[in-house]
């Protein structure tokens, strides 16, 4: 259908990620298999979805993994407040990485809306 690597949602979700992969790697070794895994999975499923929907043949397909990265991105947002409240990130970098996930959630229910009134 589209080429997901030529859209900026994708662009900017693959990013978080990489980022998420990096301030997570400074986390306690004993949440490895728990908050880490949990932020990466979550992290990595936004542009996943992006990319998987993008391959789909029709707009309502699209549209149900555009919903699925907007859930993740939901989840990830959660994962960060709980990491802030468990003192693994600081203050500026939890802003930071919250003000991609907003970005991102925006942008995600921008293009569902057009997905949504396209089909």
């Amino acid at each position: 259908m589209k080429n997901f690597r030529n859209l900026k949602i994708w662009e900017k979700s693959h990013s978080l990620t990489l980022d998420i992969y990096k301030f997570t790697s400074s986390y306690p070794k004993e949440e490895l298999y728990g908050l880490i895994s949990q932020m990466r999975r979550s992290s990595a499923s936004i542009p996943s979805n992006i990319a998987e929907g993008c391959g789909r043949n029709t707009q309502p397909q699209l549209a149900r993994f555009l919903n699925i990265a907007f859930g993740s991105a939901s989840e990830l947002e959660y994962q960060l407040i709980l990491s802030k409240d468990l003192e693994f990130i600081d203050k500026k970098t939890f802003k930071i990485l919250l003000k991609k996930v907003t970005e991102i959630k925006r942008m995600l229910a921008s293009l569902l809306k057009k997905v949504q009134a396209d089909s």
